[in-house]
């Protein structure tokens, strides 16, 4: 299958990023993660950065597919801890992450916190992730509406990252889809889908051609819609399956 994507990862209005982007290709397997970092100091940087490094890490040795992505999320997890015992600065950091492999023809991910992965087929949301956040909460007892996620005062306070203790395990997995021609993914952290709702990521994608057209249109929404807004660092990674 033909894969093609488009990252972006920029600052918005902070100083620095702490969001982390990566892809990589190997004997045709895709690998596609974001993360955002969380802690003071510019911390959480190094957590996002741990995290990515050791999923694709794990990547570069470990052939076994059918596990291959809870292994990442231990692994992420034990990999933050460990800095976080050698370095006391470092212990209050933890991250998002969401990574998504694509092996013989079919795709599967895997997340916890608050960056996502949509799924699109036929230019229509088919699936996506579930924020591990007090708002998602809200909406699992019903009393607001997954729109209304994106503005409520509590939306950054997250339930379960990489980086604090779990009570079981803490991550989604998702079940294995096979991939159709024309099926399409976006990967982004919470300072990106903030900005964009999904019907405007499904006309975006409507009528772009490439990922690169199709990430381009969504920023210039995020980047319009967050103006004035003292926007969040905000990454997103575009994939199309040809």
């Amino acid at each position: 299958m033909d894969i093609r994507y488009a990252m972006k990862s920029r600052p918005g209005d902070r100083p620095g990023n702490e969001d982390c982007i990566r892809m990589k290709c190997r004997g045709g397997d895709y690998l596609f993660s974001a993360a955002d970092g969380l802690g003071s100091y510019g911390n959480g940087r190094t957590a996002s950065e741990t995290a990515v490094d050791s999923v694709f890490g794990r990547f570069a040795w470990d052939e076994d597919r059918e596990n291959f992505l809870a292994g990442c999320m231990h692994g992420a997890q034990e990999a933050v801890l460990l800095r976080q015992k050698e370095d006391p600065d470092l212990r209050t950091m933890s991250t998002t992450l969401v990574t998504l492999l694509i092996h013989d023809g079919k795709a599967q991910w895997a997340n916890i916190g608050d960056s996502r992965l949509y799924w699109f087929r036929k230019d229509t949301v088919a699936g996506q992730t579930v924020d591990h956040s007090v708002p998602q909460m809200l909406v699992d007892l019903g009393e607001i509406t997954p729109e209304q996620i994106r503005k409520h005062p509590d939306r950054s306070r997250l339930l379960r990252t990489i980086g604090r203790p779990w009570d079981g395990e803490a991550y989604d997995l998702s079940r294995e889809v096979k991939l159709n021609p024309g099926d399409a993914f976006l990967l982004c952290t919470d300072g990106f889908w903030e900005y964009i709702d999904e019907e405007q990521m499904c006309a975006k994608l409507h009528t772009s051609i490439t990922p690169v057209q199709w990430l381009r249109r969504m920023s210039d929404i995020v980047k319009t819609a967050g103006e004035g807004e003292d926007m969040d660092n905000y990454s997103a990674i575009c994939i199309f399956c040809g």
